[in-house]
């Protein structure tokens, strides 16, 4: 198969085409050939070297997958060949999905979205999956309540934002002045231009000063020590952003806050109920960019520019 290898830490072109053994499915597994991929910011992080105690060179990377089965291992049940597909592989658990052919278990494979392109379904898997942890299961957030979500217009954002209204929540959402719009159309009832408005402010306006019940913070940075002042007693703050850097929470404590933070775990589970919001319309994935895999270099590029609207798809096959 061919495969776009990363063969060392740095730039988006530490990538190299390479062609490798078709891989072959064990007991419990199923091959799947790959139709799309797409990009995530823990794939910058990892080809940067941000993991690299986890990640051995050279290896595969990727977090998506969308596709067709095309071989089953023994005791595999509930699936067959021809079958459509789409997961997250195991985060630092094998090959990634920056190659012609993925094997996973069968634990972690759902049934695509009938409603779905594969480069749709490849946009979702991981980002919808992690949204669903962090909005459903960490935070049960709740018809009645408020949620305030950072970065409402990014990849996970925008998910994030159509999940949140899925549920019946009212949403508050940061985003720039000029995707306002966009975002809006999602599902969120108020967009906070954060280049204009200081965004405590804004929650305080909005919510008529009680605070929101629970908080997404998808950037990182101080969102985790300011995001205390802007919740209701008992509130939740729910962060999928890893951070080096000590922060004060002592306002945590005033608030009886609850602290989560998320590394997302594959199950079908998962994507199943993600599946039933996708089928329904609820979700719509948030394609921005679509390039052949061969082009991951330059997809790597755009993505940490931070300019495409929507996750950035590698096409595997036409």
């Amino acid at each position: 198969m061919k495969a776009m290898v990363l063969t060392s830490f740095g730039g988006p072109d530490s990538f190299a085409r390479q062609d490798l053994p078709d891989p072959r499915p064990g007991p419990g597994q199923v091959r799947v050939a790959v139709h799309a991929t797409s990009i995530n910011p823990l794939d910058i992080q990892i080809r940067r070297g941000d993991y690299a105690d986890q990640v051995a060179l050279p290896a595969i990377i990727g977090h998506d997958v969308s596709g067709v089965i095309d071989e089953i291992g023994s005791g595999v049940t509930g699936f067959r060949e021809g079958d459509e597909v789409y997961y997250t592989p195991r985060i630092f658990g094998g090959p990634g999905s920056y190659a012609e052919y993925h094997v996973a278990d069968t634990d972690i494979v759902a049934r695509k979205p009938a409603n779905l392109t594969h480069s749709e379904a490849a946009s979702v898997s991981l980002v919808g999956v992690t949204v669903w942890e962090a909005l459903v299961q960490r935070a049960r957030l709740q018809v009645t309540e408020t949620v305030l979500i950072h970065g409402g217009a990014g990849g996970v954002g925008s998910i994030a934002v159509q999940v949140a209204t899925a549920i019946g929540a009212r949403v508050l959402a940061t985003a720039r002045g000029s995707d306002a719009a966009r975002v809006a159309r999602l599902g969120a009832s108020e967009v906070i231009d954060f280049e204009r408005e200081d965004y405590g402010e804004a929650v305080d306006r909005l919510t008529e000063g009680p605070g929101v019940d629970v908080v997404l913070d998808t950037l990182g940075r101080d969102t985790l020590s300011r995001s205390p002042r802007l919740l209701r007693e008992d509130g939740r703050v729910v962060s999928l952003v890893d951070t080096a850097t000590p922060q004060n929470l002592i306002d945590a404590w005033g608030r009886n806050a609850t602290y989560h933070f998320v590394f997302s775990r594959q199950s079908a589970g998962k994507l199943d109920a993600l599946t039933r919001l996708l089928e329904r319309g609820l979700v719509v994935p948030q394609v921005g960019l679509e390039l052949p895999l061969a082009e991951v270099a330059g997809a790597h590029a755009r993505a940490e520019e931070g300019r495409v609207k929507g996750k950035i798809v590698l096409r595997v096959r036409s």
